[in-house]
């Protein structure tokens, strides 16, 4: 196996690219050393087999997707409220829509995890300490809700999300960040006066 890192990121982030663009079906060695512009045969020294590739993207588009260190700090330091729900939330989405290419890969990474069951556990363990680190920071920080109202943001702004990426013009003339408010006003005020 070959040991270049800066070369096995570069072919991550053209196979990101690969999946957002073709599909899993498209995410070939040969498609990935075409888009990383290396030799072909360049990724299968890299990477044992599709699988192995794919268990590889699903890692670095966590990575690419992840703040900055601090930036979750500094985001959450004003007084909890609703009012800074809905601006987390809003960062988060802008987020996520930033890096569209990575949350394109990540949607063609969740379909093929149905389809294969090693990678269906790896996904399943990163989101699920994912969503528990949030459901964490969210308790902890004395947020609005609790951890259900977590679950039902995630379940909202996943959703969303795949909505803004792949029907946008579905909410008519309404941004994203109208719809976060209205979704996060939606969860917390049906959580109660505890919210």
């Amino acid at each position: 196996m070959a040991r270049n890192p800066e070369r096995r990121t570069a072919l991550l982030d053209a196979a990101i690219e690969v999946l957002a663009d073709e599909g899993a079906r498209g995410l070939t060695f040969r498609a990935v050393d075409g888009r990383a512009g290396v030799p072909t045969g360049t990724a299968s020294n890299y990477f044992s087999d599709r699988d192995r590739l794919l268990s590889e993207v699903a890692d670095r588009i966590f990575v690419r997707l992840a703040p900055e260190p601090g930036a979750i700090d500094t985001a959450m330091a004003p007084e909890p409220s609703r009012a800074l729900l809905v601006e987390l939330m809003r960062w988060l989405a802008r987020r996520m829509a930033a890096e569209r290419t990575c949350y394109l890969g990540l949607f063609e990474l969740r379909l093929e995890a149905a389809r294969r069951p090693e990678l269906r556990k790896r996904f399943t363990e990163v989101l699920r300490d994912d969503l528990a680190l949030n459901i964490r920071l969210h308790v902890d920080a004395g947020m609005p809700g609790d951890g259900d109202t977590v679950r039902v943001l995630y379940f909202a702004l996943t959703g969303l999300l795949l909505d803004h990426f792949t029907v946008p013009g579905l909410h008519g003339e309404r941004d994203l960040d109208d719809l976060v408010e209205m979704v996060v006003g939606k969860v917390v005020d049906r959580a109660g006066p505890e919210a």
